[in-house]
C-alpha cells in the first residue's frame, strides 16, 4: 500500500564531533522517504526553489519513491538549516535556519496521489500540513511530526492539526515544550487529550515510549549503536522506518505498533552512521531485518 510523505526537503550544513559537511541534502521528507521505501512504496510532496542542487534528481534512484510531487519553484529558495552537535550528540544547536520555501504556499498534491491511504505528515509549518491533509480523500491512518521552531511560533496552528491526525511522532524537548510538563508520561497523557489517538516521544540514545488513548504505555531502547557520526534525520528516519512497516500491515494493534517502533528504531540506527543519507545508502532490507531480528532477541527475557 503507497504511503504518502510530504515536508521539508532541504540543503543542509551538519558540525559533529566526526567533522563538517557543507551543502548536503537533508530535510524531513527526504529521510523518511529513503527509510520508508525498504518497506513500501513512497510518494513525495514536497517544494524545493531553484536553487536545489542537480543531485537532488538521483537521490532515489532504484527506489520505490515517486518524485512526481515535488515542485521546483522558479523565483524561490530551497529550506537551509545549519546545525551542530558538536557539544551534545543528542540535541542539535540550530546555527541558521532559512525558511525559504516552507513560508511559502503549499505545494501541489497530484491527483494520482490523493487515494493515499497511508499519510505522514513530516515537519514542516502545521499550517501547511492541515492543508495538505484536506486533500487526501480518505485516509485510514494520519501520523505527524512537528518541531520546537512550530510549538513555539505557530503553536494554535498546530493544536488545530492534532484534531485531525491518529498520531503524533516529537521527542521528548518538544513534548515538554508542547505540554509544559517535564514528565513525559504526564506529557504523553496531555498530548492525547489534543486528540492524537497514540503519541510517541522519540528520547534519542534512551530510545523512545509509545502512549495510546487505550491506556497501552511501551518502552524501547535505542538500538546499541558503536559508532554515532550524524544523528541528523534519524527521528525522520525513525517515522520512516515505523510507517513503512505499519503500510504493509493495514491494521494498528498494539502488537503492530510495537513491531514498527523496532524497525523504526534498528533504521535510525543506520542513518547516524555516516553524514547526511551515507548510511540508509549504504545498507538494504536484509540488513535491516537482520538487526531487527538480533534486536528483538536482544529485548527478550
Amino acid at each position: 500500500m503507497s504511503l504518502l510523505v510530504t515536508g521539508s526537503i532541504g540543503i543542509d550544513t551538519i558540525e559533529t564531533p566526526a567533522g563538517r559537511r557543507d551543502d548536503v541534502i537533508g530535510g524531513s521528507a527526504i529521510y523518511f522517504s529513503y527509510a520508508a521505501s525498504f518497506f513500501t512504496p513512497v510518494r513525495l510532496v514536497g517544494v524545493v526553489g531553484d536553487d536545489a542542487p542537480a543531485m537532488l534528481d538521483k537521490v532515489f534512484d532504484g527506489l520505490d519513491v515517486d518524485t512526481s510531487g515535488l515542485e521546483r519553484r522558479e523565483g524561490s529558495k530551497t529550506f537551509r538549516w545549519h546545525g551542530s552537535y558538536v557539544k551534545d550528540l543528542n540535541e542539535a544547536q540550530s546555527i541558521e535556519t532559512r525558511l525559504g520555501v516552507l513560508a511559502e504556499s503549499a505545494p501541489i498534491i497530484p491527483e494520482k496521489f490523493t487515494d493515499s491511504r497511508y499519510v505522514f505528515l513530516a515537519n514542516t509549518h502545521p499550517a501547511l500540513q492541515e492543508q495538505l491533509l484536506g486533500l487526501i480523500k480518505r485516509p485510514k491512518l494520519v501520523v505527524a511530526d512537528t518541531m520546537n521552531l512550530w510549538i513555539s511560533t505557530e503553536r494554535q496552528a498546530l493544536l488545530q492539526l492534532l484534531k485531525r491526525i491518529d498520531g503524533l511522532v516529537l521527542n521528548d524537548g518538544e513534548a515538554r515544550l508542547l505540554t509544559e510538563e517535564r514528565n513525559l508520561i504526564v506529557a504523553a497523557k496531555q498530548v492525547l487529550s489534543y486528540g492524537p489517538k497514540f503519541v510517541v516521544i522519540k528520547k534519542g540514545e534512551h530510545g523512545c515510549l509509545l502512549l495510546t488513548k487505550g491506556g497501552e504505555a511501551f518502552v524501547l531502547p535505542a538500538y546499541p549503536a558503536e559508532r554515532v557520526i550524524d544523528p541528523t534525520g534519524a527521528g525522520d528516519s525513525f517515522a520512516g522506518g515505523m510507517m513503512g512497516y505499519l503500510a504493509t500491515q493495514g491494521h494498528f494493534t498494539p502488537a503492530t505498533v510495537k513491531r514498527a517502533l523496532a524497525y523504526g528504531t534498528c533504521v535510525a540506527s543506520f542513518t547516524i552512521a555516516d553524514f547526511s543519507l551515507g548510511g540508509l545508502q549504504a545498507t538494504d532490507r536484509d540488513q535491516i531485518d537482520e538487526r531487527w531480528n538480533a534486536y528483538k532477541q536482544a529485548m527478550s527475557f
